[in-house]
């Protein structure tokens, strides 16, 4: 039976989804988490859709077998391509990182041109472009932007997930990739730009340097937002003090144990992860509740 102290569930495919848990943990503290990152079938950005879908079904499936009141969907590409398959099989609200991010950025864009970065299969799909699109018929001639245009422009930065997890946030080849990557988005002068991968928030000192005058939307800090207030809504957010037990706010589960996962989590989450268990999920066959 599903209450205010079941735990959040949330899933990435391998180690970005971390900097949406931050955000989740920061903004609801007296909460729980189940975190699962699929690391050993990392990364889904170039893999097939049909793919991701049951990749992103097996591991809906092994949240809501630990009891889980939401799941948040803390990857772009199997929000971006799964995000329909997860909601078919769950029987709890299901967050993804397109719509609250999409929404941010319409809300925030000054010149109507909005960027945004992605891994290939995020970016082939059109997911931000879509949603942006769609939130900008319906809002902005409520919010005065009448006769205005908007314009969406996605380029993929494939190299920016294997850096991230290697840690060279800082390193000066990552500089030279991230000026090769953002030269289109500087000359169409884009004012707003999505960080459409949950790895990019840790680079994001480095993109804010190379676009001062650009506003970054991180995709994880707009579905931690979402989620609470639905859980809130719904009556079903925890509320006091946390009481972890001293085990940490979160359950961390992976499919594979990369050498570097504890180190990576740490730079990620701000917070030593000493447990991490080994999992299965690969034999899951969800169905329809």
């Amino acid at each position: 039976m599903l209450s205010p102290t079941s735990p959040i569930g949330v899933f990435d495919s391998g180690v970005g989804g971390l900097s949406v848990l931050k955000h989740l943990i920061e903004l609801m503290p007296a909460e729980k988490f189940v975190y699962l990152g699929d690391s050993a079938r990392v990364p889904y950005g170039n893999k097939s859709p049909e793919t991701v879908r049951l990749f992103a079904r097996q591991c809906a499936q092994f949240l809501l077998k630990k009891g889980v009141k939401l799941i948040v969907v803390a990857c772009n590409t199997a929000s971006a391509v799964a995000l329909d398959a997860i909601q078919e099989i769950a029987d709890v609200p299901v967050i993804g990182m397109i719509e609250p991010a999409a929404a941010a950025a319409v809300r925030t864009t000054r010149t109507g041109r909005v960027g945004v970065i992605g891994t290939r299969a995020t970016v082939e799909s059109d997911a931000y472009g879509r949603q942006i699109r769609e939130v900008t018929r319906l809002s902005w001639s409520k919010n005065g932007h009448a006769g205005q245009t908007l314009s969406v422009h996605s380029h993929a930065c494939p190299l920016f997930v294997p850096i991230v997890e290697e840690g060279w946030t800082e390193h000066l080849a990552t500089r030279l990739i991230a000026e090769e990557y953002l030269a289109p988005l500087r000359q169409i002068q884009v004012d707003t730009l999505v960080l459409g991968c949950t790895h990019y928030p840790l680079l994001k000192p480095l993109l804010q340097e190379l676009l001062q005058d650009v506003t970054l939307i991180d995709c994880g800090e707009h579905a931690a937002v979402v989620a609470r207030d639905i859980l809130a809504a719904d009556g079903m957010l925890a509320t006091g003090k946390p009481s972890h037990n001293g085990s940490g706010p979160a359950q961390f589960y992976v499919t594979d144990v990369p050498t570097t996962f504890a180190s990576v989590a740490e730079r990620f989450l701000g917070f030593p992860v000493t447990r991490v268990e080994r999992v299965q999920v690969d034999h899951l066959q969800p169905t329809l509740l």
